[in-house]
């Protein structure tokens, strides 16, 4: 038994006024033909010895056998089913309506009642699925009001950029799994929220940077702070290809979530054009990483395309590394920037 609180009051046990302590005990309870293990809440009289189940006690203790039930076997608790509908900042009411259930299935659920199997898939595939509670959304249109119809969508828009960005995120991390040498990752894990700082530290202070000066400036800063401090900023694996330096699975890196890029037109070509996301304040950055951006945009800033191209086909590191293998980062005491 343990005490969490005590406080004077009249005991209900044996009708006196007193300190009456509220406890948790382990307590085991047989539901659905399963023993259940869970903590109970009681008030305690030390008087009697003996404990009582308030009007509020019983519900709770109600709930947490329930729970623990869930847990026991393998469905979601009654917090687990809040904590989806607050994903979509949904009303219990709402909900039911987008699931196509009963008015108060959702209520229930949320309290006293147990959900079956069948009604817990669809609540796990909903919390995994934006775009499948976007479908039920547009079925139940009808039946919402448009101010709830537009909020619960543009929620559910937002968490499906979430998602398609942690996948991105996780493919790009199983991807670099295999780059364990600190010669080829500059001696750091791949950071991508520090790559994605970066991108917009260079997109703030360089105009007009497209995607292949953005590649090679993403090299010179991290090799240069390399050279200067023993370690990369991001932990980016670099490959050698006939425009330079490029950083391995750049098409995924460029998608991420915080890069910003408009596409332009030029003849019978389009080339992405960088940009800072709005407000941008480097937050993952330190000074000395942020020291060797500022070296690398000062010294390649202003160049064109060309020039940058130029510029990288004269370094060591990537005369000595063969095509389309990876830029070793111990060539960075070669660098022709200091």
């Amino acid at each position: 038994m343990i005490i969490i609180k005590t406080e004077n009051k009249l005991c209900l046990s044996c009708m006196e006024l007193h300190e009456v302590q509220t406890v948790i005990c382990r307590e085991l309870e047989l539901f659905k033909n399963e023993e259940v293990s869970f903590e109970g809440q009681y008030e305690y009289c030390d008087r009697r010895d003996t404990l009582l189940e308030d009007d509020e006690n019983i519900n709770l203790n109600s709930l947490a056998m329930k729970n623990a039930y869930r847990k026991k076997m393998d469905l979601l608790t009654s917090d687990d089913i809040m904590s989806i509908r607050k994903i979509y900042d949904i009303s219990q009411k709402d909900f039911a309506i987008v699931l196509d259930w009963g008015q108060a299935t959702i209520t229930r659920y949320e309290n006293y009642q147990v959900q079956d199997r069948a009604h817990n898939d669809i609540l796990l595939r909903v919390a995994k699925d934006p775009r499948w509670f976007l479908e039920m959304l547009e079925r139940a249109k009808d039946k919402l009001s448009l101010k709830s119809y537009n909020k619960y969508r543009q929620n559910a828009n937002d968490e499906f950029i979430e998602k398609a960005n942690e996948l991105l995120s996780d493919s790009i991390r199983a991807r670099y799994a295999k780059y364990q040498d600190s010669d080829l990752c500059g001696g750091v894990n791949l950071d991508l929220e520090k790559v994605v700082e970066m991108i917009n530290y260079l997109a703030q202070n360089i105009d007009s940077l497209y995607t292949v000066k953005l590649m090679k400036t993403l090299w010179y800063s991290d090799v240069l702070h390399y050279r200067r401090e023993g370690r990369a900023i991001s932990g980016l694996v670099y490959r050698k290809l006939p425009m330079g330096a490029v950083p391995d699975g750049y098409k995924q890196i460029i998608d991420l979530d915080g890069v910003r890029y408009d596409e332009e037109n030029f003849g019978d070509s389009t080339a992405n054009r960088f940009r800072p996301s709005e407000e941008f304040v480097p937050r993952q950055l330190s000074e000395t990483e942020i020291a060797a951006l500022d070296t690398v945009i000062s010294n390649f800033g202003c160049m064109n395309t060309n020039e940058i191209v130029h510029a990288m086909h004269n370094e060591e590191a990537y005369k000595l590394t063969e095509e389309k293998e990876i830029i070793s980062y111990k060539h960075a005491d070669k660098l022709s920037v200091t």
